[in-house]
């Protein structure tokens, strides 16, 4: 077994592609849930995910190779203080061996010297134990998931929500640091191109920003719950018809995005956890599981 960093290539990314969708199938299965192909879109949007951590954070991602072929991977980054885990994923028959422990020491390396850490971890017992072990504590999660009923989306829609882009990056980062202590940084330029959609209120009373692609809710960030109720809405009202909405990562200091979900006739159920170290979870906040 060796660990090698991830590099900024084309076959790089395949592999840590391969390796997390081997690890997240097999873990859907243990769980009892439906495995559906993911379309063309999302594998590249996944392939330019991989690449811009490894560009950007080329000292925080690992592969470890067995025998030549890629077994687990971890893909870490630092923004203005704060760590993010953005991947840790093992295959299943490398799994229980010590491989995900090791490429975690390795991510956590990186985050020396970083006052503030964030991941989101998956239902895996072993994963959420690994965690804690690390000072990490573990917000238990909620998730929406359904069809938009579009008539319980009751917003009289006085407060106005426009499109956003780089013009708003200023907007984005004072958001960004007022909640969560650090800026997303470079990770918007990954998100306004990778998504389809950024939402942006600006009133006198306060700044928010929600991405959308296709049915899920990708981040949203606002000063007040106002305007994150108003932003939610708007992101769940522009899903495209016939299309399934998804709003992940819900901690309990979230219930505002529970009640829009419940309103829209979404489905709620738990999943997972957000797992911070050095911080409380931001409110009102919705993170992104890659870049959290």
């Amino acid at each position: 077994m060796i660990l090698r960093p991830v590099r900024d290539t084309a076959a790089d990314a395949e592999a840590v592609r391969e390796v997390a969708e081997a690890a997240f199938a097999a873990l859907a299965v243990s769980l009892g849930e439906p495995s559906a192909p993911r379309p063309p879109e999302a594998r590249v949007r996944a392939l330019a995910g991989i690449r811009h951590r490894a560009r950007h954070d080329p000292e925080g991602g690992w592969l470890a190779e067995e025998d030549g072929r890629a077994v687990g991977v971890a893909q870490a980054a630092r923004r203005e203080g704060t760590w993010v885990l953005g991947l840790l994923a093992v295959r299943p028959e490398a799994q229980g061996k010590g491989v995900g422990l090791m490429l975690l020491e390795r991510a956590l390396q990186y985050g020396q010297g970083c006052l503030r850490g964030m991941l989101c971890s998956s239902p895996d017992p072993q994963a959420a134990r690994r965690y804690r072990r690390a000072g990490f504590t573990l917000h238990p999660a909620m998730r929406l998931r359904g069809r938009v009923d579009r008539t319980g989306l009751r917003d009289p829609g006085e407060i106005p929500v426009h499109p956003g882009g780089v013009a708003q990056r200023h907007l984005l980062e004072s958001v960004d640091r007022l909640l969560r202590g650090s800026s997303h940084g470079v990770d918007h330029d990954f998100l306004t191109l990778h998504t389809d959609e950024l939402l942006v209120a600006d009133t006198l009373t306060g700044t928010g920003y929600c991405y959308r692609t296709g049915g899920r809710v990708v981040l949203l960030a606002a000063t007040s719950r106002r305007l994150a109720v108003r932003l939610l809405r708007e992101a769940l009202a522009r899903v495209p018809d016939g299309e399934e909405a998804s709003v992940s990562m819900l901690t309990a200091e979230q219930e505002w995005a529970v009640d829009v979900g419940l309103e829209a006739g979404l489905r709620l159920s738990t999943y997972g956890y957000v797992t911070l170290r050095g911080m409380r979870p931001p409110a009102p906040y919705l993170p992104h599981e890659g870049f959290l």
